[in-house]
């Protein structure tokens, strides 16, 4: 295993660029850990594949140096860095068995038979292929055979990581949550670094222990599954992450106040005059309660207007209206709430700030 330094990396499909909307990877200076479990998390085109087939060595940066435990690999391939690597879609040998196929890496590198052997069964049993080890793989499924290609990626135990691009996306959502439980196991067993390429939140927040969100070639944070809950540090990270994601309300902020259409709220710290550029307030739809109404300004609560109220079983969804704003508002299963006039209580606690789409830290 190994620390992966990305050190002033950038990467450009175009021969001259020349302004940031050029680079398909924006320059990033971050260090990932060794033996750490990382999901790289964000919307097709947003640059993910790209980033993992530069660590994998499948393709040079333009700029910057990708460094595995302090050794600067940028111009070595694959095979030099040594790696696995488990693609969207199966990479194993149809002609061969189950068993062969996954002792096949093993065997490239001159493992002795017995061992290639016990850890094969290791593998297998893990994945639950036992009983089809000495199957062809011609015959399987597309989902079993990405599940060999997972076990091929994980049979070596003396990779400096292992990289997954979207390994699930054949397989069917019960054994979805079966392998995502079985990769986080392995992980807490061997101490491998992974580095899992999702657009999948749920995949990402169940199976890392930080996430890298990714937005338009730029890593917009990293942090644990509740860092970016509690506390998204760009608002495309508060919108991307939780169902429904968090409002992001256009406002105006003078020290521990803020304006939303025409309506003032607590926001608990002081921002002083906060002025240029976009003003936001975010806050998750978790953390808003109705009140009775009439109590508009002061006390962070506004009037507005139920418009929709969508029951999930396990909770509400209600839509409320203010003039051209609309917030979503979480509630919880038993409490009572129907469409018509309302108020809207802010936790100023949970009330977030950002100027430019980036978080602004407020003074207590």
């Amino acid at each position: 295993m190994a620390v992966i330094h990305l050190k002033d990396m950038a990467h450009s499909y175009l021969p001259n660029p020349k302004v940031p909307e050029d680079y398909a990877l924006k320059s990033l200076n971050h260090v990932w850990e060794d033996g750490g479990a990382y999901a790289l998390l964000g919307p097709s085109g947003c640059g993910k594949t790209t980033l993992l087939n530069i660590i994998s060595g499948l393709l040079t940066p333009s700029e910057g140096q990708v460094l595995f435990g302090g050794e600067d690999v940028t111009r070595l391939d694959t095979a030099h860095r040594n790696i696995a690597q488990v693609f969207q879609f199966p990479v194993i040998y149809d002609t061969m068995t189950v068993r062969q196929n996954l002792a096949f890496p093993l065997k490239n590198r001159g493992m002795a038979p017995a061992d290639i052997e016990a850890r094969v069964a290791e593998i297998a049993e893990m994945l639950d292929l036992t009983e089809r080890l000495d199957n062809r793989a011609s015959g399987l499924s597309a989902d079993a055979k990405q599940i060999i290609s997972l076990g091929r990626g994980l049979v070596r135990n003396d990779v400096n990581a292992i990289l997954f691009d979207e390994p699930l996306t054949v397989i069917d959502p019960h054994k979805k949550w079966v392998l995502r439980s079985k990769l986080k196991e392995l992980h807490q067993q061997f101490g491998f670094t992974m580095v899992y390429v999702t657009h999948d939140q749920t995949e990402a927040l169940t199976f890392a222990d930080k996430v890298v969100v990714m937005h338009d070639g730029e890593i917009v944070q990293i942090g644990t599954p509740e860092e970016l809950f509690e506390r998204p540090a760009h608002t495309f990270v508060g919108y991307f992450i939780g169902s429904p994601g968090m409002n992001i309300l256009p406002a105006t902020v003078d020290g521990r106040h803020a304006t939303i259409g025409g309506n003032e709220i607590d926001l608990g710290c002081d921002y002083g005059p906060l002025a240029g550029g976009k003003i936001e307030v975010g806050i998750r739809p978790e953390f808003l309660k109705f009140g009775p109404v009439g109590k508009n300004g002061g006390e962070g609560t506004f009037d507005v207007q139920i418009s929709s109220v969508e029951d999930l079983g396990r909770h509400k969804i209600a839509k409320a209206v203010s003039g051209d704003i609309e917030i979503a508002v979480l509630v919880p299963e038993h409490t009572p709430v129907q469409e018509g006039a309302a108020a809207l209580t802010f936790d100023p606690a949970r009330t977030l700030v950002y100027q430019d789409s980036r978080l602004v830290e407020g003074a207590n």
